[in-house]
């Protein structure tokens, strides 16, 4: 028994008790629409306005995010294909992922990368912009695609990645 079965467990228990139910197709329709904002297309609409849109500080916003991306995607690279999780299984899934492997979750930390960064330049959009991050997170479990513990280290590495490029 290794170390990790434990969690393993509790893993699997939380993704079948979300999959595994008689309402799943519904809520997989939903958890769709959800995922589908964290596809990258928003993030690029969202600089764009920005620098556009904001004189003051449009530019510092994009600098930031891109500097943020530039240190998350290789990292998120790396620690995906090292660590070689498979993705669940031998439970429902809703969608055809891009890839056999499943930590952390890609969608997560890009979603809270941004979170991280339109709240640290944009406060008051904090009540918005966290729940929506965390809906991507759960919606990639709802879809079957990850665990939760794939979802929790996406969301810690984005942040991560944020507070590395802004200080």
């Amino acid at each position: 028994m290794t170390l990790l079965t434990p969690l393993q467990r509790m893993d699997y228990a939380f993704s079948t008790l979300c999959l595994c139910h008689r309402f799943n197709i519904q809520v997989a329709r939903f958890s769709r629409a959800v995922s589908h904002t964290g596809d990258g297309h928003l993030y690029v609409i969202f600089a764009l306005m920005i620098w556009g849109a904001d004189v003051e500080q449009g530019a510092d916003v994009v600098k930031t995010g891109l500097q943020a991306f530039a240190l998350e995607v290789p990292v998120y690279l790396l620690l995906k294909y090292s660590l070689k999780r498979r993705r669940p299984e031998a439970l429902p899934s809703f969608v055809t992922p891009s890839d056999k492997y499943s930590l952390p979750s890609g969608h997560t930390t890009a979603a809270f990368v941004m979170a991280s960064l339109i709240t640290a330049f944009y406060p008051d959009t904090s009540w918005f912009i966290w729940p929506w991050a965390v809906a991507i997170g759960f919606s990639r479990v709802l879809l079957g695609v990850h665990y939760i513990t794939d979802v929790i280290a996406g969301a810690l590495l984005g942040i991560f990645c944020f507070q590395l490029v802004s200080f």
